[in-house]
């Protein structure tokens, strides 16, 4: 398939957003039955809420330069019944929704105390929002590894493997994002997320060389044969069907050569998983609040290369049949 870099773009900015918004409630989550100690709602829940919004938002406006007529946009969620996209549309502005109101609510002290236990554990009301913020952010990956994975034709996204990638991807890059951001706001929390950054960041390792594995085994229900209808073993396509290019050509096919295809998925490989994990250490162990930033940039680059990967290794049956010679 050929990688828009609209939909790469929105794909890898929300998934940020989503996994920051997780990282954030994950810390307000174990501050409330005192397993870490309790951070400045104002500095740190709302701050990180907004810029996990801040992320959100800017990949959806990066999925505008996609649509032909983005002021139609809208009706596309009028198939939510059938349509995992139309899904995806519906639950996006919900999580917006639910982490902005997240946000309002530390920033302005709205945060009623609902109840408290003997051994101090305590219940608040943004953890009530929160919560329904994470049910909706894991909806959302749902939804958006779903518009994938339901294409049945396309072997190398048909897969589980898809929705868990999308999943553990951006919560790795949102945990390595909020260990970044707590090193100035809650420097008490940065080993914390570092520690559960890392050990996403090896779970999204371990199942995307699974992706990578099953996909370099994949046997193929179309063929030549089937492309043109005729069963027999020997045949050799002599042209294309045509001179010049079409939507066909354009937009089922990545147009690079083997070597540069094999290339970006070890660049991918190098800049999501070893080197984010290398500068992420290196960064808490120091105390540079910089070097951390910069693991997140050098994951966020290595995603661009991973999603690009991932729609260019998708190979469309009809290329049986307009395949170059």
């Amino acid at each position: 398939m050929h990688p828009a870099f609209s939909v790469i773009f929105l794909t890898t900015l929300i998934g940020v957003g989503q996994g920051l918004f997780l990282a954030i409630f994950t810390g307000q989550s174990y501050s409330a039955v005192e397993l870490l100690p309790t951070e400045s709602s104002i500095q740190f829940y709302a701050m990180g809420s907004m810029l996990a919004l801040a992320f959100l938002f800017a990949g959806l406006i990066a999925s505008l330069f996609h649509l032909g007529h983005p002021e139609r946009a809208w009706r596309s969620a009028t198939k939510w019944r059938t349509s995992w996209l139309s899904r995806e549309v519906i639950v996006l502005p919900l999580v917006m929704f639910l982490i902005f109101i997240y946000s309002l609510m530390h920033y302005f002290g709205w945060d009623t105390m609902l109840f408290t236990s003997k051994t101090g554990a305590h219940l608040q009301l943004t953890l009530i929002v929160g919560g329904l913020g994470v049910i909706a952010t894991f909806t959302l990956f749902l939804c958006t590894g779903m518009i994938y994975a339901a294409i049945k034709f396309l072997q190398e996204w048909s897969s589980p493997l898809t929705v868990i990638n999308y999943l553990l991807l951006g919560t790795s890059s949102g945990f390595v994002l909020a260990t970044a951001f707590s090193s100035y706001s809650a420097p008490g929390l940065v080993k914390f997320y570092g520690i559960w950054a890392t050990i996403i960041t090896f779970a999204a390792l371990l199942t995307r060389s699974a992706a990578l594995l099953r996909n370099a085994r994949i046997k193929y229900k179309s063929s030549i044969q089937t492309a043109i209808g005729i069963r027999h073993n020997q045949i050799q396509q002599k042209s294309m069907g045509f001179m010049g290019g079409s939507v066909n050509t354009r937009d089922f096919a990545h147009h690079q050569t083997r070597l540069f295809l094999k290339s970006i998925k070890w660049i991918f490989m190098l800049l999501t998983f070893f080197l984010p994990l290398l500068f992420l250490w290196s960064g808490i162990e120091q105390g540079h609040g910089s070097t951390l930033i910069l693991a997140f940039l050098i994951q966020y680059v290595g995603l661009l290369a991973e999603r690009w990967f991932f729609f260019a290794q998708a190979n469309h049956p009809q290329n049986f049949y307009y395949q170059s010679i």
